[in-house]
Protein backbone atom coordinates (compact mmCIF):
# COMPACT_ATOMS: atom_id res chain seq x y z
CA UNK A 1 0.00 0.00 0.00
CA UNK A 2 1.60 3.21 -1.28
CA UNK A 3 0.85 7.04 0.37
CA UNK A 4 -0.25 7.93 -2.63
CA UNK A 5 -2.75 5.18 -2.35
CA UNK A 6 -4.18 6.10 1.34
CA UNK A 7 -4.17 10.15 -0.25
CA UNK A 8 -6.40 8.79 -2.21
CA UNK A 9 -8.81 6.82 0.04
CA UNK A 10 -8.19 9.97 2.13
CA UNK A 11 -9.36 12.24 -0.44
CA UNK A 12 -12.46 9.93 -0.80
CA UNK A 13 -13.04 10.23 2.99
CA UNK A 14 -12.99 14.16 2.78
CA UNK A 15 -15.60 13.88 -0.09
CA UNK A 16 -17.73 12.53 2.08
CA UNK A 17 -17.15 14.76 5.37
CA UNK A 18 -17.56 17.93 3.10
CA UNK A 19 -20.43 17.13 0.93
CA UNK A 20 -22.28 15.26 4.41
CA UNK A 21 -21.52 18.36 6.45
CA UNK A 22 -22.56 20.88 4.22
CA UNK A 23 -25.83 19.43 3.11
CA UNK A 24 -26.56 18.95 6.98
CA UNK A 25 -26.58 22.66 7.11
CA UNK A 26 -29.62 24.45 8.33
CA UNK A 27 -28.72 27.32 5.32
CA UNK A 28 -28.07 24.84 2.87
CA UNK A 29 -31.66 22.87 3.71
CA UNK A 30 -33.14 26.44 3.29
CA UNK A 31 -31.99 26.69 -0.44
CA UNK A 32 -32.65 23.16 -0.97
CA UNK A 33 -36.11 22.42 0.30
CA UNK A 34 -38.03 24.28 -2.18
CA UNK A 35 -36.36 22.14 -4.94
CA UNK A 36 -36.84 18.85 -3.05
CA UNK A 37 -40.12 19.62 -0.79
CA UNK A 38 -41.08 17.02 1.30
CA UNK A 39 -38.73 14.58 -0.16
CA UNK A 40 -35.84 16.56 1.06
CA UNK A 41 -35.13 14.27 4.24
CA UNK A 42 -35.10 11.55 2.03
CA UNK A 43 -33.28 12.42 -0.57
CA UNK A 44 -30.58 13.56 1.60
CA UNK A 45 -30.50 10.18 3.35
CA UNK A 46 -30.37 8.20 -0.01
CA UNK A 47 -27.57 10.29 -1.07
CA UNK A 48 -25.28 9.71 1.89
CA UNK A 49 -25.74 6.53 1.39
CA UNK A 50 -24.90 5.97 -1.73
CA UNK A 51 -21.77 8.53 -1.48
CA UNK A 52 -20.27 6.35 1.91
CA UNK A 53 -20.84 3.06 -0.06
CA UNK A 54 -18.68 4.94 -2.78
CA UNK A 55 -16.22 5.84 -1.01
CA UNK A 56 -15.93 2.57 0.38
CA UNK A 57 -15.73 0.28 -2.69
CA UNK A 58 -13.58 3.59 -4.08
CA UNK A 59 -11.15 2.77 -1.18
CA UNK A 60 -11.46 -1.47 -1.69
CA UNK A 61 -10.47 -0.40 -5.58
CA UNK A 62 -8.11 1.41 -4.51
CA UNK A 63 -6.47 -0.12 -1.85
CA UNK A 64 -7.78 -3.42 -1.56
CA UNK A 65 -5.53 -5.30 -4.16
CA UNK A 66 -2.84 -3.98 -2.39
CA UNK A 67 -4.19 -4.55 1.23
CA UNK A 68 -2.01 -6.72 3.68
CA UNK A 69 -4.40 -8.62 6.94
CA UNK A 70 -1.96 -8.14 9.75
CA UNK A 71 -0.67 -10.87 11.48
CA UNK A 72 -2.61 -11.15 14.82
CA UNK A 73 -3.25 -13.90 17.05
CA UNK A 74 -6.75 -15.30 17.51
CA UNK A 75 -7.46 -13.91 20.83
CA UNK A 76 -7.42 -10.43 19.04
CA UNK A 77 -9.32 -11.47 16.23
CA UNK A 78 -12.07 -12.58 18.55
CA UNK A 79 -11.78 -9.39 20.87
CA UNK A 80 -11.78 -7.29 17.15
CA UNK A 81 -14.95 -9.30 16.15
CA UNK A 82 -16.77 -9.12 19.52
CA UNK A 83 -15.98 -5.25 19.07
CA UNK A 84 -17.85 -5.05 15.41
CA UNK A 85 -20.73 -7.23 16.95
CA UNK A 86 -21.08 -5.04 19.67
CA UNK A 87 -21.29 -2.02 17.74
CA UNK A 88 -23.69 -3.06 15.17
CA UNK A 89 -25.79 -4.26 18.32
CA UNK A 90 -25.68 -0.45 19.84
CA UNK A 91 -26.36 0.99 16.62
CA UNK A 92 -29.55 -1.16 15.74
CA UNK A 93 -30.61 -0.62 19.13
CA UNK A 94 -29.66 2.83 19.30
CA UNK A 95 -32.29 3.22 16.12
CA UNK A 96 -34.87 2.12 18.28
CA UNK A 97 -34.80 5.42 20.00
CA UNK A 98 -36.26 7.37 16.84
CA UNK A 99 -38.85 7.30 15.03
CA UNK A 100 -37.38 5.66 11.85
CA UNK A 101 -39.80 6.75 9.38
CA UNK A 102 -39.00 10.38 10.09
CA UNK A 103 -35.50 10.13 10.88
CA UNK A 104 -35.64 8.37 7.03
CA UNK A 105 -37.50 10.83 5.08
CA UNK A 106 -40.33 8.34 4.59
CA UNK A 107 -42.64 9.84 6.92
CA UNK A 108 -42.26 13.38 5.06
CA UNK A 109 -42.37 12.13 1.97
CA UNK A 110 -46.14 9.91 2.12
CA UNK A 111 -47.39 12.72 4.89
CA UNK A 112 -51.05 14.49 3.65
CA UNK A 113 -49.24 17.20 6.05
CA UNK A 114 -46.67 19.53 4.71
CA UNK A 115 -45.86 20.41 8.15
CA UNK A 116 -44.19 17.81 9.11
CA UNK A 117 -40.52 18.56 9.78
CA UNK A 118 -37.99 16.57 10.27
CA UNK A 119 -36.51 16.95 13.38
CA UNK A 120 -37.96 14.73 16.34
CA UNK A 121 -37.99 16.18 20.35
CA UNK A 122 -35.11 15.80 21.71
CA UNK A 123 -34.39 12.21 23.34
CA UNK A 124 -33.42 11.80 27.06
CA UNK A 125 -34.54 8.41 27.75
CA UNK A 126 -33.37 4.93 26.56
CA UNK A 127 -29.62 4.82 25.21
CA UNK A 128 -29.38 8.76 25.39
CA UNK A 129 -29.27 7.91 29.60
CA UNK A 130 -25.82 7.21 28.95
CA UNK A 131 -24.31 9.04 26.16
CA UNK A 132 -25.62 12.17 23.97
CA UNK A 133 -24.77 9.63 20.29
CA UNK A 134 -25.22 6.57 20.55
CA UNK A 135 -25.13 5.86 16.98
CA UNK A 136 -21.68 7.31 16.96
CA UNK A 137 -20.33 5.00 20.09
CA UNK A 138 -21.79 2.03 17.59
CA UNK A 139 -20.17 3.30 14.73
CA UNK A 140 -16.44 3.53 16.46
CA UNK A 141 -16.95 0.13 17.85
CA UNK A 142 -17.82 -1.06 14.49
CA UNK A 143 -14.77 0.49 13.10
CA UNK A 144 -12.29 0.14 15.53
CA UNK A 145 -13.41 -3.74 15.15
CA UNK A 146 -12.76 -3.76 11.78
CA UNK A 147 -9.12 -2.81 11.74
CA UNK A 148 -7.47 -6.08 10.78
CA UNK A 149 -6.06 -5.44 7.96
CA UNK A 150 -4.30 -2.15 5.70
CA UNK A 151 -7.87 -0.83 4.27
CA UNK A 152 -9.46 -1.80 7.58
CA UNK A 153 -7.31 0.07 9.42
CA UNK A 154 -7.13 2.97 6.73
CA UNK A 155 -11.20 2.82 6.82
CA UNK A 156 -11.09 3.16 11.00
CA UNK A 157 -8.58 6.25 10.91
CA UNK A 158 -10.48 7.74 8.37
CA UNK A 159 -14.17 7.03 9.50
CA UNK A 160 -13.25 7.80 13.11
CA UNK A 161 -11.61 10.91 12.31
CA UNK A 162 -14.61 11.76 10.15
CA UNK A 163 -17.44 11.25 13.59
CA UNK A 164 -15.09 13.22 15.75
CA UNK A 165 -15.81 16.06 13.49
CA UNK A 166 -18.65 15.74 12.82
CA UNK A 167 -19.57 15.12 17.01
CA UNK A 168 -18.09 19.24 16.68
CA UNK A 169 -20.82 20.39 13.80
CA UNK A 170 -23.40 18.37 15.19
CA UNK A 171 -23.02 19.31 18.58
CA UNK A 172 -23.76 23.43 17.14
CA UNK A 173 -26.66 22.84 15.67
CA UNK A 174 -28.32 20.72 18.49
CA UNK A 175 -27.44 23.72 20.36
CA UNK A 176 -29.02 25.76 18.24
CA UNK A 177 -32.18 23.79 17.74
CA UNK A 178 -32.85 22.38 21.30
CA UNK A 179 -31.17 25.56 22.84
CA UNK A 180 -30.75 25.30 26.93
CA UNK A 181 -32.53 22.05 26.96
CA UNK A 182 -29.71 20.68 25.03
CA UNK A 183 -27.10 22.89 26.93
CA UNK A 184 -28.53 21.33 30.31
CA UNK A 185 -27.75 17.90 28.90
CA UNK A 186 -24.79 17.94 27.42
CA UNK A 187 -23.68 18.83 30.87
CA UNK A 188 -25.13 15.58 32.74
CA UNK A 189 -24.23 13.02 29.60
CA UNK A 190 -20.91 12.56 27.87
CA UNK A 191 -20.74 12.21 24.22
CA UNK A 192 -19.31 9.51 23.48
CA UNK A 193 -17.96 6.99 26.39
CA UNK A 194 -20.46 6.23 28.94
CA UNK A 195 -18.26 7.03 31.74
CA UNK A 196 -20.46 7.97 34.06
CA UNK A 197 -22.87 5.86 33.38
CA UNK A 198 -26.94 6.33 33.73
CA UNK A 199 -26.06 10.12 34.13
CA UNK A 200 -30.19 10.20 33.57
CA UNK A 201 -32.60 8.79 35.62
Amino acid sequence: MTNFEIFIYALLWLSFGFVHSLLARASTKQLLQPLFGRAYRFSYNLFSTLHIGLVIIGGQLVLGENSVKFELGDGFIILATACQVAGGVVIVLGLTQYDLGRFGGVTQLFADDDLIGDEEPLHITGWHRYVRHPLYLGAYLYLLGGAVSEFGLQTALWGCLYLWIGTWFEERSLVNLYGRAYIEYKEKVPAILPFKGRAID
